[in-house]
């Protein structure tokens, strides 16, 4: 589908709605977060304030409750049509963006209010940074500088994953990665026991596969083909960019300090030589990503979440039912 297409509102398969006339179509008497809980929400150089949530993330996590119910309703729907009383999988929501965008702190707000519904008290969050290869894998298989891309995760992995949480098995585990040791934690994981939701959230989780299937492949599943729900977090790149900048220097005073940061070699460089540094990485690599990979799956998602300057959304698209 062309870009023209998907930006007439009459052809494309979004509806699109301003800040304003997202923020009207829900409000609730309280609000459920307080502000000091979402400041433990947000993310390092985020500042995200009550308005925003109730502006934004109230209507949005309004509309995954209606998603959810209806899904629940069904099932037991279906249950006593097929006289089998199945218990019902996780509903799951992928949450996809670019490095810096604030798709973490967007996951984490979605957690938190939607365990605030007498139907979904237990959700999960879970991050695709998980199924990257462990730094050993990577460095054997010549990656490292390609950390982030599609080639760099364990793609098998994370489908078998989502595989059993489907499937109903009762306790699920993902392995940890550890931003401050840059690696997979060997010793450690996420041990998932029976959720109502759970949230998926990283870079590649709306891709699809490049190459081209054998004679002998029949069939390809993908890890979106999984979820009930897809949120895809953008922004300008030049935006990001900036965004990524700004949480490398915070980064840089704050946990590059520790000897045991993967990054503590470039604890003590300066505002300029930080800069630079940041900017290289985004032009060599997350940027590239971006622009190759990420960017591209946007409009396979339901809902898009289109951010402006301060992290704060200026508007929102939703796929037509």
């Amino acid at each position: 589908m062309s870009q023209t297409m998907l930006e007439n509102e009459s052809l494309s398969p979004y509806l699109s709605f301003t800040r304003e006339e997202w923020a009207g179509l829900y409000s609730a008497d309280i609000q459920p977060l307080t502000e000091w809980e979402v400041s433990e929400l947000q993310g390092i150089n985020e500042n995200v304030s009550l308005n925003e949530v109730s502006s934004i993330y109230l209507p949005l996590c309004r509309l995954l409750n209606l998603y959810v119910t209806s899904s629940q309703q069904l099932h037991l729907q279906s249950n006593a049509f097929l006289r089998k009383q199945m218990k019902k999988p996780p509903f799951i929501i992928g949450i996809a963006g670019s490095v810096a965008v604030g798709k973490s702190t967007t996951s984490r707000i979605i957690q938190a209010l939607l365990s605030r519904w007498p139907n979904t008290p237990k959700v999960e969050l879970v991050t695709t940074d998980g199924f990257l290869y462990p730094n050993a894998v990577l460095e054997q298989k010549g990656l490292m500088g390609k950390k982030g891309f599609p080639e760099s995760y364990d793609l098998k992995g994370l489908i078998q994953f989502l595989s059993q949480l489907k499937s109903g098995k009762p306790v699920v585990e993902a392995p940890i990665y550890s931003h401050l040791e840059y690696d997979i934690l060997h010793d450690q994981v996420q041990t998932i026991t029976e959720p109502d939701i759970v949230i998926v959230e990283g870079i590649n989780v709306l891709q699809v596969p490049k190459q081209k299937r054998s004679k002998k492949q029949n069939t390809q599943i993908f890890v979106s083909d999984f979820f009930d729900f897809s949120l895809y977090v953008d922004a300008d790149e030049e935006e990001i960019k900036q965004w990524y900048v700004d949480r490398f220097k915070i980064l840089r005073n704050t946990a590059f300090q520790s000897p045991v940061s993967y990054f503590h070699r470039y604890a003590d460089l300066n505002d300029e030589e930080a800069i630079e540094f940041a900017l290289n990485i985004w032009n060599t690599i997350n940027g590239l990503n971006l622009r190759e990979n990420i960017l591209p799956t946007k409009y396979r998602a339901h809902l898009i979440l289109e951010k402006g300057k301060n992290h704060s959304v200026s508007g929102v698209k939703m796929r037509k039912m």
